[in-house]
């Protein structure tokens, strides 16, 4: 009865540290908003403001990329939530951002070689610089380019050749020949002895022999929007695959929200001529993937679907966007249903229109 009670005791105190690391700590700004520091879930100053430059993270959970001035120079480093410094010379930057953490891990690179790796959350190094490049990490798993040529191009490169592999935070190779793609949803991972017979799941043989297949997002909305919209567009079944509130283009004063309830209810005649429109062999259009706009999306709703910095985590909540075609093919307008990929399935979150003039 003690070895359990002690047992108990050792699991609920490890349990309690785990949820105080696990707190995450929010960005604030000094007097005159020119350094950030953090303040954890209490309002308690965990770090002071000091940071600048680089330092976009908004939320701090595990490890992020700071930087602060010290004697008239930056310095711009890995911060663990420990306090600890790594990588001072081994920022990866992409399009003029540095990396942000996604499920504890952040990725790096190492200038010497030109190879990229990934520091866990404790600053270490998981998985070595040796890639020519690495995806974030996504349910535990990354998409790993090797031995590929960088090709530069003007002020951009892009990499030609390598090979991909599907790995994991250890480095251990799942899938080989894994063709990187954005369509893939990493969190409906399903192994199997056989393949999955879903027409919406993508297949990947494993170096273990199984079957690795993941939804594929488009299919899934494709056929989402076939079996759940386009088989019923009455107002009632519009409103029910809607998000709480619809974001549209309203001149002048450009993008306004309304409730759902109450945009469909005056612009309903408009929404279910564009649906019924895809079901007709010669409508011109075209589903494309998007990102959530974070210049638009702004309010509470949203802050779910943007990671710690602030970036739509569109490899979790892509937007698909039907793009339709004016019938006049003089007229170059087109019309613009967007669809947020949610917890509870696909949502209208957006309409625009090349002519028509919303309510």
């Amino acid at each position: 009865m003690k070895q359990l009670t002690l047992f108990c005791l050792i699991l609920f105190t490890n349990c309690l540290l785990f949820a105080q690391n696990k707190d995450t700590w929010i960005a604030f700004q000094n007097a005159d908003s020119t350094l950030t520091g953090f303040k954890d879930s209490k309002g308690n100053i965990k770090i002071a403001p000091k940071f600048m430059g680089m330092s976009i993270a908004h939320k701090f959970d595990d490890i992020m990329v700071v930087t602060e001035e010290t004697n008239a120079t930056w310095k711009s480093y890995y911060l663990t939530k420990s306090g600890k410094i790594v990588g001072r010379d081994s920022l990866y930057i992409y399009d003029n951002s540095p990396d942000c953490e996604n499920e504890g891990f952040i990725r790096f690179k190492d200038y010497k070689t030109d190879k990229m790796g990934l520091f866990n959350s404790d600053g270490k190094i998981v998985i070595p610089a040796q890639y020519s490049g690495i995806t974030r990490v996504r349910n535990g798993m990354i998409i790993a380019l090797k031995d590929a040529v960088k090709i530069q191009d003007g002020e951009h490169y892009f990499w030609s050749g390598g090979k991909e592999y599907l790995i994991d935070t250890t480095n251990k190779v799942l899938v080989e020949n894994f063709a990187c793609t954005d369509e893939l949803n990493f969190y409906s991972l399903e192994k199997s002895k056989e393949q999955n017979p879903d027409p919406i799941r993508d297949h990947f043989i494993g170096v273990d022999g199984l079957y690795y297949s993941f939804i594929n997002f488009d299919k899934e909305f494709k056929a989402w929007l076939k079996n759940n919209l386009l088989s019923d567009v009455s107002k009632d079944n519009l409103i029910k695959n809607s998000f709480e509130k619809i974001t549209y283009w309203k001149e002048p004063n450009g993008w306004v929200t309304a409730s759902k309830t109450k945009f469909i209810g005056q612009n309903y005649t408009f929404i279910k001529l564009k649906l019924q429109e895809l079901n007709a062999a010669k409508t011109d259009y075209f589903v494309s993937s998007d990102r959530l706009n974070k210049f638009i999306f702004e309010t509470s709703e949203y802050k779910m679907y943007f990671n710690n910095c602030n970036e739509p985590k569109d490899w979790q909540y892509p937007v698909k966007n039907i793009v339709i075609s004016s019938k006049n093919k003089s007229d170059f307008g087109q019309d613009h249903l967007q669809f947020l990929k949610t917890e509870n399935g696909y949502k209208l979150i957006s309409v625009s229109s090349g002519k028509e003039e919303l309510k």
